[in-house]
């Protein structure tokens, strides 16, 4: 991973900083949530670092401490405690979704240095490109103009989970763990290596 140019990597610290940053402006400055946010950052950037996510052989891969806290976390939340979740500026999400666009460009560039594989792309089987692109225009269209209808809003919202659903799913078995379907030849190896652990 040493041979990738910094510029990848400082086009996915600044797409994290800009998430971050969204969110805690989302949540009504969340003193809390931004808590939260920072130390799990941390927390991932030095279990990163230490090369804990390499050692691929283990069932249930080390990958899933990585990934399903937050899942379980925001389901924990969504069936406790929603109003937290329905307090959240819903015209401030939608802006998030850009942060696909340089992430999708980051991802396409880890390719072209083989540390991940073309599915994971948008020039292969990823659409969340598709989501950061079209996200002004839902923005723009509900939150200035209102002329989208909750029905075409939560239409884009799940389009956009599915989207998400395709793309985690696509990485986790192209990783090189004793569950991978796809990428022999190229496995997805980037997002075992910081600052790439911050994606998920």
């Amino acid at each position: 991973m040493e041979h990738l140019p910094f510029y990848i990597r400082l086009i996915f610290i600044l797409s994290t900083i800009f998430s971050v940053w969204m969110l805690y402006k989302a949540s009504n400055y969340s003193k809390s949530l931004i808590l939260i946010i920072l130390s799990w950052l941390a927390l991932q950037a030095i279990v990163g670092l230490s090369g804990f996510y390499t050692v691929t052989t283990t069932i249930p891969p080390r990958f899933a401490l990585l990934v399903f806290p937050p899942v379980v976390l925001i389901a924990v939340l969504f069936f406790t405690r929603k109003d937290i979740l329905d307090s959240f500026n819903v015209k401030i999400l939608t802006l998030l979704h850009v942060v696909r666009i340089p992430v999708e460009i980051g991802l396409y560039w880890l390719f072209m240095h083989r540390v991940i594989p073309g599915i994971m792309t948008f020039d292969g089987r990823n659409f969340d490109i598709l989501c950061g692109l079209t996200a002004p225009l839902v923005y723009y269209f509900e939150s200035i103009k209102n002329v989208l209808s909750r029905k075409i809003l939560i239409a884009w919202n799940i389009l956009c989970l599915l989207s998400l659903a395709n793309i985690v799913s696509t990485a986790v078995l192209s990783a090189p763990f004793p569950i991978q379907q796809f990428a022999f030849d190229q496995p997805n190896i980037a997002l075992l290596y910081f600052p790439f652990v911050w994606l998920p």
